[in-house]
């Protein structure tokens, strides 16, 4: 079965008991995606490591490893 036909049925249900049909699917994806980082982000802090910042440290090392040429691209050449 799919999202949409559970959510036809979900709302059909609801409508036939009186009750609030349910949200969309996809409408509190964002805000699941922000709660899940902050469970991630205690869940850290109370093991005993840093609370965050491991990907953006990653990607900003990568970056900078792209721009001076070392992940295989070839640099661009100055005109002199």
């Amino acid at each position: 079965m799919s999202i949409t036909q559970q959510h036809a049925l979900d709302t059909h249900r609801a409508q036939r008991l009186g009750e609030t049909p349910p949200p969309l699917p996809g409408t509190h994806d964002w805000q699941t995606a922000r709660e899940l980082r902050g469970y991630r982000q205690f869940r850290a802090v109370v093991t005993g490591r840093p609370a965050g910042g491991r990907v953006r440290r990653v990607l900003g090392w990568l970056g900078r490893l792209g721009r001076l040429g070392r992940l295989g691209r070839p640099r661009p050449r100055s005109a002199c």
